[in-house]
C-alpha cells in the first residue's frame, strides 16, 4: 500500500512533512507549553531541536514505521499542525497536534476525518485508533466528531512529560470496518 504524500480536504492539505517546515512547526506550536501539554514529547527549546524532530519524522516515513503529514491551510499555505499515523499491520494509530491560534475552528476534526476516510478505503486497514489523556477534552471531542468511538480507559497508559513523568490514564478511541 502506498501512503499518500498529499491529502486534501475542504480547507486543508495534509502533506508529507519536509525539513523546511521546521521553522513554522517551532514557531507555531512545538515550543508552546499549552499545545504540548498532552503530547508524548517535551516542548522544544530551539529550532535545532525541531529540525532534528523533522529529520526523525522523515526517517520514520522512509522506513515505513510512521507517517507524518504537515497540516497546511489551503488559503495561505500556513503550516498549522501535524497528523501522524503509526502502522502496525492492519491497524493505524493516529496522533495529532495543532497550533493554539487555530483551536476551536474545526481544522483538526477536518484533518482527522480526511485521514480516517482515506485509511478505511484501503483494503489492508481495518482499524484506526488513537488515545488521549482523560483530561484532554478537546482531543476527545475531535475523535468523536471524526466518527471514532470511545472504547474505554487505559489506566496509566501514556507519559506526558510536560505534565508528569508518571503514566497517566488515557481514553482509547477507534473506528473499524
Amino acid at each position: 500500500m502506498t501512503k499518500p504524500q498529499t491529502l486534501k480536504t475542504e480547507r486543508l492539505k495534509l502533506r508529507k512533512v519536509k525539513l523546511s517546515d521546521a521553522e513554522a512547526i517551532f514557531r507555531q506550536y512545538a515550543q508552546d507549553p499549552e499545545v504540548t501539554r498532552y503530547v508524548s514529547w517535551r516542548a522544544h527549546h530551539s529550532l535545532d531541536e525541531t529540525r532534528e524532530y523533522v529529520r526523525m519524522c522523515l526517517l520514520a516515513w522512509d522506513v515505513g514505521k510512521a507517517y507524518h503529514w504537515a497540516i497546511e491551510r489551503l488559503e495561505d499555505k500556513q503550516v498549522i499542525g501535524m497528523v501522524i499515523a503509526r502502522i502496525v499491520g492492519e491497524k493505524w494509530e493516529l496522533g495529532f497536534v495543532l497550533a493554539r491560534a487555530y483551536w476551536g475552528k474545526g481544522y483538526m476534526t477536518e484533518a482527522v476525518r480526511g485521514l480516517v476516510a482515506w485509511a478505511l478505503k484501503q483494503k489492508e486497514i481495518y482499524r484506526v485508533w488513537a488515545v488521549c489523556d482523560t483530561d484532554n477534552v478537546a482531543s476527545a471531542r475531535v475523535m468523536e466528531k471524526a466518527g471514532m468511538q470511545r472504547e474505554g480507559t487505559l489506566r496509566r497508559w501514556s507519559v506526558h512529560p510536560n505534565l508528569s513523568l508518571e503514566p497517566r490514564d488515557s481514553y482509547c478511541y477507534a473506528i473499524v470496518k
